[in-house]
C-alpha cells in the first residue's frame, strides 16, 4: 500500500514539474494572458520553447506547447497590448537564459 502511495506521489511531481502550454482562442479561455516584449530587460518572465515535455523544467521558463488544452497545465492568450497582459513574456535562443525576472508574477503560472 506505501509503495502505491509513494509512485503515485512521484508520478504528480513529475506532472507538476513540467511547464506545458496551450495557446486557447479567446482571452476567456486563458488562465493566463501574455504579451511579447522586444528586449528581454523589459520582460517578467523570459522563455525558451522545449522540444520534448520531459526537457520543460518546473516553473523556470522552459515550456513545452501541447496539441490539446487538456494536456496543458497552463491556457495562455497573446494580447496585443502590454497593458492587457499578466506577464510580460521574451522568448530566449538558449535554455540557460529562461528565468522570472519578476518574482512577484511567478505564482501566476503554478
Amino acid at each position: 500500500m506505501r509503495w502505491i502511495a509513494l509512485i503515485s506521489l512521484v508520478a504528480l511531481s513529475f506532472n507538476a514539474a513540467a511547464q506545458k502550454v496551450f495557446t486557447v482562442d479567446y482571452a476567456s479561455q486563458a488562465d493566463v494572458k501574455l504579451f511579447v516584449v522586444e528586449y528581454a530587460s523589459q520582460a517578467d518572465l523570459c522563455v525558451f520553447k522545449v522540444d520534448y515535455v520531459s526537457r520543460a523544467k518546473g516553473n523556470e521558463g522552459q515550456w513545452y506547447w501541447v496539441e490539446y488544452a487538456s494536456q496543458a497545465d497552463k491556457k495562455v492568450f497573446f494580447v496585443d497590448y502590454a497593458s492587457q497582459a499578466d506577464i510580460k513574456i521574451f522568448f530566449v535562443e538558449y535554455a540557460s537564459r529562461a528565468e522570472w525576472r519578476s518574482q512577484q508574477k511567478k505564482h501566476l503560472m503554478y
